[in-house]
C-alpha cells in the first residue's frame, strides 16, 4: 500500500508533467488533497488509496460543518476526482471513491467592476517622482490596457513586450496570445523600462519586466498591496482585487461595441461561455441605468 505522501507527490508530478496545469491551479489541487489526507489520517485511514465513497462524502459533510463555501467544497470534490482519476488510471485503486458525489448548486456570482471613473481615479494614484512610482503606474496601465492576469503580468520579460508595434506576448498554458495597448499603457511602459527599471533591477541578467525594491521578480502578494494601497488613495469603497481590473478591462470593452470573441481572445479563456458573463454585466447595469434615468421606470 503506497503511503499518502508518495500518492501525492506521484500526483503533483502527473499535473506537472502530464496535464500541464499552471502553477496556481496544482497548488490548489495539493492543497485540497493534502487537507483531505490529514482528514483520514485524524479519521485513523490508513491510505487516502483505501478509502471508500462513504468516508469521501463523510469528508464533504466534515466541510460543510466547517463552514467551507459552497465554492469550496465543489473545488475540493472535483480535486478529489482527478486525484482518485488519476489512482485509477495507475491500476492503483479500483473505482473512483468520488465519481458519484454531485456538489451542491452554487449561485453564480458576477464578478465585481470598477466604473470608468473608478479607474481613472485608481489609476492617477501612482506619483511619478521615483522608479517606484513610474513601475507601478506601469503595471496598473498595462493591466487594464491587455486585461491579462496577474501571474502573466509578474511573468512577463523583456522579450514579451514590442513597444514600436504597441503589442505584448502572453503565454498560458501552451498557448500564446498577442495582446494590444493604448497609447498611455505604452508611454507608462516604455518609461518604466526605459528610466526606472534600470534604477529598480539587482541582476542585470533578470529576466522579469517588473522588480520589487529589491530589485527581484515581483510576486503575486507584492502586487496585492500595491493594488490595495492605491485603491485606499483612490477612496473607492468596493473590494478591489488584482483580476477586478481584468473584469473592468472586458466589461468596458463589450460596453463599448468589442465583439465578445475578440474579448474571448485576448483573456485567453478557452471556451467562450467564460466571457459570456460579462454580457450579464453589461446587461445589469443597462437596467440599472434605465430604472434611475427613464422618467416612468
Amino acid at each position: 500500500m503506497l503511503t499518502n505522501s508518495i500518492c501525492i507527490n506521484n500526483f503533483e508530478r502527473y499535473l506537472a508533467d502530464e496535464k500541464q496545469v499552471s502553477k496556481n491551479t496544482l497548488l490548489s489541487y495539493i492543497r485540497d488533497i493534502t487537507q483531505f489526507a490529514r482528514f483520514a489520517e485524524h479519521e485513523k485511514i490508513s491510505s487516502v488509496s483505501d478509502v471508500s465513497q462513504k468516508q469521501v462524502e463523510d469528508y464533504v459533510q466534515w466541510m460543510k460543518r466547517n463552514g467551507k463555501s459552497v465554492s469550496t467544497v465543489s473545488r475540493s470534490i472535483a480535486s478529489l476526482k482527478c486525484f482518485y482519476g488519476y489512482l485509477e488510471s495507475e491500476g492503483i485503486i479500483r473505482g473512483n471513491p468520488a465519481e458519484s458525489i454531485i456538489p451542491d448548486k452554487q449561485q453564480k456570482k458576477l464578478p465585481q467592476i470598477l466604473t470608468g471613473a473608478e479607474v481613472e481615479r485608481l489609476l492617477n494614484q501612482p506619483e511619478l517622482k521615483d522608479a517606484k512610482g513610474y513601475r507601478d503606474k506601469a503595471m496598473l496601465e498595462l493591466l487594464y490596457a491587455t486585461g491579462i492576469r496577474v501571474s502573466e503580468l509578474i511573468d512577463l520579460e523583456e522579450r514579451d513586450i514590442n513597444l514600436a508595434a504597441g503589442i505584448i506576448r502572453c503565454e498560458s498554458k501552451g498557448k500564446e496570445r498577442f495582446i494590444p495597448m493604448y497609447p498611455v499603457a505604452i508611454r507608462a511602459l516604455s518609461a518604466y523600462m526605459e528610466y526606472a527599471r534600470p534604477q529598480l533591477v539587482a541582476d542585470p541578467n533578470e529576466k522579469a519586466v517588473f522588480v520589487n525594491i529589491s530589485g527581484e521578480k515581483m510576486s503575486r502578494q507584492g502586487f496585492w498591496k500595491i493594488i490595495k494601497h492605491y485603491k485606499e488613495m483612490a477612496h473607492i469603497d468596493k473590494e478591489i482585487t488584482p483580476h477586478t481590473l481584468r473584469h473592468s478591462f472586458a466589461a468596458h470593452l463589450l460596453e463599448n461595441g468589442a465583439d465578445l470573441r475578440s474579448i474571448q481572445e485576448m483573456l485567453g479563456h478557452a471556451d467562450i461561455s467564460s466571457t459570456q458573463i460579462y454580457t450579464q454585466l453589461v446587461k445589469n447595469k443597462l437596467k440599472d441605468v434605465y430604472n434611475r434615468a427613464h422618467p416612468r421606470a
